[in-house]
């Protein structure tokens, strides 16, 4: 692997990681070591006033380091009262920032966070972006100041701004994994999971094993199909999108595969499919048969459509408007698309939200998810 070229190291790298959050220091360090950071931090969220914004995933890690310490410091102290904080979640779309300029030159005069928390982190001279995330979510990345203390040259925000969208769809097929219940599976566990479709793939594209829940959907054939051992789509456009995404994830003149994602329609009125390609293995210590080089986890939105409010309203002791956001956040949908739904103003929504959090002990909207869909396991009893 040390032979590789450092961008091929890190997308091999955040290929283990999305599996394996806790190999996301070692995918961190690689990065600083191709920006020329001193370290950098990722986080996802989503929520738009200060108040309301709900912390999902957070790693601050220096040198191939996670450093607790400085998430805590950071949220505990300074989070709440850093202007930058409203502002870098207005940025438009991936445009890459300097931390000093989402200050003030007042605020740089008295800000705690500005002459307080960055210096701590040694984070003054450093970069900022956002992104926008899955289901309405966003994603913010920042490197700290450049290891040469020289400012960052062209050479290196092109590095940044190449990296973006390998981060963006590390973050998507994480919430995947999540939100069915299967993060930190390994790529052999993951063929046990009930909530998403999942393919084996061979280096040359053809399917070696599926779960199975991806074994009926291929079977179903209205949206995927196995046609001659490969994996196609039933449309034609759709399939174009879908061999795009495989011959990506799947180089067939060697290099690095790259992660994907793609939707598959199907008949009538039901949610197209979500599909998510990976590639698997390249390092030495990769254990996991040769055969497999590939995954393809396909996520159906309408397969949680099965949970009962009445059932989450039960046993999660809550009420008929508070189980029915449970269910529509655990099917996937954001808290704008909840209030449209049903007629609700936004914060009306965060606050039954924050009422299913309280009687329920938890602090987290994907703690609250996997909550909901655990429930789905459970039958019915009926008197």
């Amino acid at each position: 692997m040390n032979g590789q070229p450092l961008f091929e190291r890190i997308l091999g790298s955040l290929h283990e990681a999305v599996l394996d959050t806790g190999l996301w220091p070692e995918t961190s360090g690689l990065i600083d070591e191709a920006c020329g950071s001193r370290g950098n931090f990722l986080v996802t969220s989503e929520g738009a006033a200060q108040e309301d914004v709900e912390i999902y995933f957070a790693s601050f890690c220096y040198r191939g380091e996670r450093r607790r310490d400085f998430e805590r410091l950071y949220f505990e102290d300074y989070h709440a009262i850093d202007e930058r904080a409203p502002r870098l979640r207005q940025l438009s779309d991936s445009r890459i920032v300097p931390v000093a300029s989402l200050y003030t030159e007042e605020e740089k005069r008295v800000s705690p966070a500005w002459n307080e928390g960055l210096p701590r982190g040694e984070a003054r001279n450093g970069l900022n972006v956002r992104l926008d995330g899955p289901d309405g979510s966003r994603i913010v990345w920042g490197l700290a100041d450049p290891v040469d203390g020289e400012g960052w040259s062209a050479a290196q925000v092109e590095t940044v701004g190449q990296l973006l969208p390998h981060l963006r769809q590390f973050v998507r097929v994480r919430q995947a994994l999540v939100n069915a219940r299967a993060l930190e599976s390994t790529v052999s566990g993951l063929l046990e999971n009930t909530q998403c479709g999942v393919v084996h793939l061979d280096p040359r594209g053809r399917i070696v094993q599926t779960n199975d829940l991806a074994r009926a959907i291929l079977r179903a054939g209205d949206a995927l199909t196995d046609r001659e051992g490969r994996l196609r789509a039933a449309s034609r456009e759709d399939d174009e999108a879908l061999q795009a995404m495989l011959a990506r994830a799947l180089p067939r003149f060697g290099g690095r595969g790259e992660s994907g994602s793609a939707t598959a329609g199907r008949e009538a009125l039901a949610p197209r499919l979500v599909l998510h390609a990976s590639p698997v293995g390249g390092g030495e210590a990769d254990m996991r048969p040769s055969r497999i080089a590939a995954l393809v986890l396909v996520i159906d939105p309408a397969s949680q459509g099965r949970i009962d409010p009445g059932q989450v309203e039960a046993l999660l002791g809550l009420t008929r408007a508070e189980s029915q956001v449970a269910v529509l956040l655990a099917q996937g949908r954001t808290i704008r698309d909840i209030a449209a739904a049903t007629g609700r103003t936004e914060g009306t929504i965060r606050w039954h939200v924050k009422q299913i959090f309280a009687r329920n002990g938890i602090s987290r909207q994907v703690e609250l998810v996997q909550l909901v869909l655990s429930l789905a396991d459970i039958p019915r009893h009926h008197s």
